[in-house]
């Protein structure tokens, strides 16, 4: 069975305190095949065959700024494990080659996988993230009530600012460019997962 793997490994653990409850939390509402759960100390994992729910995950982790993010991408031992940690196969080694890799890598993120579409991905991933990384408090709030399904017209009333300043904070935060980058991920996610079936 072909499956998206993440493992997820906290950057500076050491010096800061434990952030994976509340990222957990801000991810209980991903539809994963099966759940995120911390594996041992700092990192947890989780397993997804739905290819819309890699750019939800990879967006949250990436506005924290606080992990290193490793994404397997091939098949798994059937049948399929109960927990996340529990699970074997090709696409849980490539995960944790991936968290390795990321430590040392763009963005703190890394895709491995067998076929050649896990560069393409890797390679949109990192785009994704200089337009996220660059991203400001302001440029969120809009971003926020955009995802809501808010028009800017709308949200400029809900920030009590103009239309014209909601366009301005959109246009600086990268929001066309965002939505495009997640409806490109989504695609080569599909695509890795057929191929890899």
């Amino acid at each position: 069975m072909a499956v998206v793997v993440l493992t997820v490994d906290q950057r500076g653990s050491r010096r800061s305190a434990d952030k994976i409850p509340a990222t957990l939390a801000a991810l209980a509402d991903v539809r994963l095949l099966l759940p995120f759960e911390r594996t041992v100390g700092d990192e947890f994992q989780g397993v997804l065959d739905d290819p819309t729910a890699l750019p939800r995950v990879v967006e949250q982790l990436l506005r924290e700024d606080s992990w290193n993010i490793g994404i397997g991408v091939g098949e798994v031992e059937l049948p399929i494990a109960d927990h996340a940690r529990a699970g074997r196969g090709p696409a849980y080694l490539q995960a944790r080659t991936a968290v390795t890799a990321a430590k040392s890598s763009p963005w703190h993120l890394r895709v491995v996988g067998d076929h050649p579409a896990a560069r393409a991905l890797e390679t949109t991933l990192w785009l994704w993230a200089a337009v996220l990384g660059r991203r400001t408090p302001r440029g969120w709030e809009v971003a926020d009530l955009v995802a809501e399904g808010l028009s800017y017209d709308e949200a400029s009333r809900r920030l009590g600012i103009s239309q014209s300043a909601v366009s301005q904070r959109a246009q600086a935060a990268g929001i066309v460019e965002s939505r495009r980058a997640r409806e490109l991920v989504t695609q080569l996610a599909g695509a890795l997962l057929e191929t890899a079936r």
